[in-house]
């Protein structure tokens, strides 16, 4: 696999708080790779709901996302930036 660097940007919600502590443990290992955070308790619904932007190889942010996944009572999905290439092949198609 390509370590090529890739943006992403990783939703979380997370419905147990004794989740957090290792949530935030996770996260504070790939500090070096995360661009920014944001978090917004969401009391109605009894959730929290992150968003990290992250720039890193693509088997740092599936491990990481898997790694958050996998903690009860967080959901974690990750939305990736196209490749170049990705880009090149949609021009073609679309022609």
């Amino acid at each position: 696999m390509c370590s090529q660097s890739r943006v992403a940007l990783i939703g979380i919600v997370v419905s147990e708080p004794a989740s957090v502590p290792k949530l935030n443990e996770y996260l504070h290992e790939c500090a070096g790779y995360i661009i920014g955070r944001m978090g917004v308790p969401y009391e109605k619904s009894g959730v929290s709901i992150i968003s990290v932007a992250i720039d890193a190889p693509q088997d740092v942010i599936n491990t990481l996302s898997g790694r958050l996944g996998a903690l009860k009572g967080v959901t974690s999905k990750t939305i990736y930036q196209k490749l170049p290439e990705e880009n090149e092949k949609a021009k073609v198609t679309c022609v």
